[in-house]
């Protein structure tokens, strides 16, 4: 499936409802939202191949993208079978398969309990469906593709719904008390998915 998002706020509703091989990106839009913030931000919320296509072909842009993380740097005017190319470089490099099976890494396993990115289902360690709703599981996906690494109420409630977070929104946390709930990880705090305090939250299951 392809995307295509007009402004910073699409793309991040676009990351927060599906999950995508890869994501190529222009350093200006119509919209006024700059390219280098909005490639920093994926950079550091996201674990998915970058391609940079831009029409600034000066040597101090290309290096502040290669900086922030993108893969790859594309300059226009392009030649299209070039950047097909490119993105099957980037793709390769990343393990993942174009036109194949689905890789390994669509598919994230924590305490026996599996979460395809792809098929976009939820199975637990008994080899069972569990159902989630879309925010739900953009949630849990959040977290664990960030397994270890604690994510705030702010950057959950950012991926999730794409807006920001006041100290009176208690959405985050009634996200995570309904999955806990599926899962089973009732314990105060959680142990799979756990609290931490003044902060927010993380997948610390291996």
């Amino acid at each position: 499936m392809t995307v295509i998002a007009h402004d910073g706020v699409a793309l991040r509703r676009a990351m927060a409802d599906d999950f995508f091989a890869l994501v190529i990106l222009d350093l200006t839009f119509a919209g006024g939202d700059d390219g280098l913030t909005l490639a920093r931000r994926l950079r550091a919320q996201y674990a998915i191949p970058l391609i940079v296509l831009s029409g600034r072909n000066v040597l101090a842009d290309k290096v502040a993208g290669l900086e922030l993380g993108a893969d790859d740097y594309v300059t226009k005017p392009f030649e299209p079978r070039e950047l097909l190319a490119r993105i099957h470089a980037v793709l390769r490099r990343a393990n993942y398969q174009i036109d194949g099976p689905a890789s390994d890494s669509n598919v994230l396993v924590f305490a026996g309990w599996r979460l395809d990115l792809k098929q976009r289902n939820f199975v637990s360690p008994e080899d069972e469906p569990v159902a989630l709703t879309s925010q739900e599981f953009a949630l849990l996906a959040a977290l664990a593709l960030r397994r270890g690494r604690v994510l705030s109420r702010e950057q959950l409630l950012d991926l999730v719904a794409n807006r920001h977070w006041s100290p009176y929104d208690r959405s985050i946390d009634l996200l995570v008390s309904k999955i806990r709930q599926k899962m089973g990880d009732t314990a105060r705090g959680g142990t799979i998915l756990k609290t931490v305090r003044g902060i927010g939250y993380v997948l610390a299951a291996a």
